[in-house]
């Protein structure tokens, strides 16, 4: 049988040693940035939302506003129309 040098034995085992030593870090680092990377994308959709939400109310305020000064040429164009019947 043959034997195997003791240095290459010793350096196989301290590669094996180091990769099992880092794999918690590993994970644990992976783990922060997909946390990091989902809090990002909630950040951008909580953004986008109330983007949609500040143009909504300001599309129900013009469309209020319009509404109340229609309300008087209406009232107007009622009025005339009744004042114009024979």
């Amino acid at each position: 049988m043959a034997t195997v040098n003791e240095q290459i034995t010793d350096a196989v085992t301290q590669s094996n040693v180091k990769v099992v030593a880092e794999s918690p870090a590993m994970a644990l680092s992976n783990v922060y940035q997909s946390a990091a990377h989902s809090t990002g994308i909630m950040f951008e959709n909580a953004v986008n939302t109330q983007n949609q939400q500040n143009i909504l109310g300001q599309a129900a305020t013009t469309q209020g506003i319009l509404q109340i000064y229609s309300l008087d040429t209406v009232a107007d164009a009622v009025s005339m129309a009744k004042i114009l019947k024979p």
